[in-house]
């Protein structure tokens, strides 16, 4: 089966603090390449997003058709989107 490459970019901050890891608008993350850099808090989040999309299904969308989350630290509030990039084996 092959599984989408699947790309994580931080689009919005609604929080009154800054990133505690450091992550600014604009950031981008390959889940396959790059996801020890993104915060774990906001990981724990995305994971079941990505698992969803990684094997078939389709996960919740919002009322713009994207897929967004966001971080759980209530004072920082970051706003990320997946999208799903190509396949490969």
């Amino acid at each position: 089966m092959k599984k989408p490459k699947i790309q994580i970019e931080l689009v919005d901050k609604i929080g009154p603090c800054a990133c505690h890891r450091g992550h600014k608008i604009g950031d981008t993350f390959d889940f396959d390449t790059q996801r020890g850099e993104l915060c774990s808090m906001a990981m724990h989040v995305a994971f079941p997003y990505i698992d969803i999309l990684r094997y078939g299904g389709k996960p919740p969308e919002n009322k713009d058709g994207k897929y967004r989350f966001c971080c759980p630290d209530a004072d920082v509030i970051n706003v990320f989107r997946l999208t799903v990039k190509d396949s490969e084996s």
